[in-house]
This record gives C-alpha cells, sequence and structure tokens, in this order.
C-alpha cells in the first residue's frame, strides 16, 4: 500500500497565530501530549523529538529536531474536546470513544463509559448536559446531519463546569462560512441558548454563549476538527500496518480538537500520520525516515484522489491551494 493511500484518514488542522514559544522546543505540557513508545514498546524518555517553528510559505510547523525512523511513534496527543457521533452514541464511551463490544459497561444518566475513570472524568460536563434538556438542538443536528455543533455544545458544558475556559480554542484559526452556513448556526444556536436558559443556569455561568462566541468556535472546530478512525491494536504492533487498516475499515466513531496537531502542515505525499488505536488519544506516526530540521506534515484529505480533486477539496474546505512537491508535478 502506498504511502498516499496509508495517509487517507488524517484530518486536519490549519495554521495558527503567532506563539511566543516558536522556533523553542517542544513542551509537552501546554498541549497535554507526550513523548511516544518505540516500536518495541519502550517509553522513550525526555520531550518529543520536535519544536515549532515558522516557514515563510505555510506559517507555523512542526519540525524534527534529530533524525526520526519510519514507523516510529513522534508523540500523543489527548483532545481538548471529543465528541461522539449521534450514530456511536450507544456503542462507543461517551468520553474517550472507545468502542464497547465486548467491554464491560459503566452507565450514568443514559450513557455508558468504558472505565469508572472516564465515568468519573466526565461527570463535571454530563451533570450539565443532564440539567440542560438538549434534545431538540440534538433533533437539530440529526436532521441537518451535522456534527460539529455537538462538539459546541459539549465545549460548552465543559466551560459551564469549569473544565475548560471559553477561549480553550482562539488559538485555532477559523474557517470562512457561507452566509448560508451562518444562518443555520443562528438556528442552532437558539436551541442551545433556550436549553441552557430553561436550565436556570446562573447568568455568569454562561455569559460567554453569545451568538457571536458560538459562531466562532463552530468556525474553529469545523476546520480542526479530527474524524476519529479506531484501528484497534497496541502500541507493540505494527504501526504501519494499523495505519494501513484504517485506511481499509472505515471505523469512525466521533470527532476531536487537538492542540499540537494543529501545528502540523499539510501535504499530498506527507512524511506523518495520525493514528487512533483504541479510543481518541491520538499518535503521531512518521510514514518514511525524517532528517534532522525536516518539516513534519500530515495530510489533511483522502491522497489517493487525483489532482483536480485534491486541489478542489483543500480549496473549498480549508482555503488554500496545495504546491507541494506531488502537486508541483500534476500527479
Amino acid at each position: 500500500m502506498s504511502r498516499f493511500a496509508l495517509s487517507r484518514y488524517s484530518r486536519c488542522f490549519s495554521r495558527l497565530k503567532t506563539l511566543h514559544y516558536l522556533n523553542q522546543p517542544f513542551a509537552p505540557s501546554l498541549f497535554s501530549s507526550s513523548a511516544a513508545s518505540d516500536r518495541d514498546g519502550a517509553c522513550q524518555t525526555g520531550p518529543p523529538p520536535i519544536r515549532v517553528g515558522l516557514t515563510e510559505s505555510a506559517g507555523r510547523a512542526v519540525f524534527a529536531t534529530r533524525g526520526i525512523g519510519a514507523g516510529d511513534l513522534i508523540h500523543t496527543a489527548k483532545p481538548v474536546v471529543v465528541c461522539p457521533s449521534l450514530n456511536s452514541m450507544d456503542s462507543v464511551c461517551y468520553l474517550c470513544l472507545k468502542k464497547l463490544m465486548g467491554s464491560p459497561k459503566f452507565q450514568d444518566r443514559g450513557v455508558s463509559y468504558c472505565s469508572r475513570e472516564c465515568q468519573e472524568n466526565a461527570k463535571g460536563f454530563n451533570d450539565v448536559e443532564t440539567r440542560a434538556d438538549s434534545s431538540s438542538f440534538a433533533d437539530y443536528c440529526r436532521t441537518h446531519n451535522f456534527k460539529y455543533p455537538l462538539m459546541v455544545k459539549r465545549l460548552c458544558c465543559m466551560i459551564i463546569s469549569g473544565a475548560l475556559p471559553a477561549d480553550s480554542l482562539d488559538i485555532l484559526q477559523p474557517a470562512a462560512l457561507s452566509s448560508e452556513m451562518i444562518s443555520k448556526i443562528e438556528d442552532g444556536y437558539g436551541l442551545l441558548w433556550n436549553a441552557f436558559r430553561k436550565a436556570n443556569f446562573k447568568d455568569d455561568d454562561v455569559a460567554f454563549l453569545t451568538k457571536q462566541w458560538y459562531t466562532a468556535m463552530l468556525a474553529r472546530i469545523r476546520i480542526n476538527a479530527f474524524r476519529i478512525d479506531l484501528v484497534g491494536g497496541s502500541c507493540g504492533e505494527d504501526l504501519l500496518s494499523l495505519a494501513a487498516a484504517a485506511v481499509e475499515g472505515e471505523g469512525a466513531v466521533g470527532h476531536a480538537v487537538y492542540m499540537l496537531p494543529s501545528f502540523y502542515n499539510h501535504d499530498c505525499d506527507p512524511n506523518a500520520h495520525i493514528l487512533w488505536l483504541q479510543n481518541a488519544d491520538a499518535r503521531l506516526m512518521t510514514l518514511r525516515d525524517v532528517e534532522e530540521g525536516e518539516e513534519l506534515r500530515i495530510c489533511y484529505i483522502d491522497a489517493s484522489m487525483g489532482y483536480e480533486a485534491r486541489q478542489t477539496l483543500l480549496s473549498q474546505g480549508f482555503g488554500f491551494c496545495c504546491n507541494c512537491l506531488r502537486c508541483q508535478s500534476g500527479d
């Protein structure tokens, strides 16, 4: 299987605002990420071998601080906000998206978790969700086949519960929204606002939830959310084989937004790939040998598509024309 096929489900983030730590070695605590284990399962010590820097053509970027072998894990990343799809609500953990088939289920107020730990970690935002009747909002999302408003709803519940600040996603670049989309967004905002209003939350608790904030968060999530495709397996397995399995079997269970992966730029012939094994914890891995100082790039779309299809999708979905070496060749 080609590198293009292996990168089929890499979802994307775009360029970000200037940060004070650009061109500095990566600090894992800033992004809830860590150094990964090697292919034999041994834990690597120290920070991941990457730094965030600037490029003239693509803005923010991630660079290798040493040589990294093909198939090696670069680092892991935990989501800032994660949400199951409406079709997966009964089959995955409500917090980490781990599949529940054949696993013990811990049920709480109509949703299921894979462990007591996940149940406890979700208690804050689940308390808010349970208090506010958002069934009309869910019906709205189901009718329009919307997935990202569900993530905004969970983000709201996390903010109200005190788990996240209201500006937690401000660093992410927003998508350009059409007037038609903004109109539909406003319909959803009204339904969500009414759900929280009827739940009698304190004014200070929901003061952040303005129409402007809701639209801005949805615009950021729209362009920065990853579709989670679980492939199973474990850290000690051949990750390139697992990446191939992700292509062959579509295991989408939800969507998530991360911080550090948002610095990875796009390439239609990428040298890195994002993989999900058992849950929404992301693993960044190399698809081929990477030299010290080389930029690490993922593919935002289905890399097996032809040139014209890729250019159209990247332009319409992400707002740029790709000028990678593969596209320059017309492949």
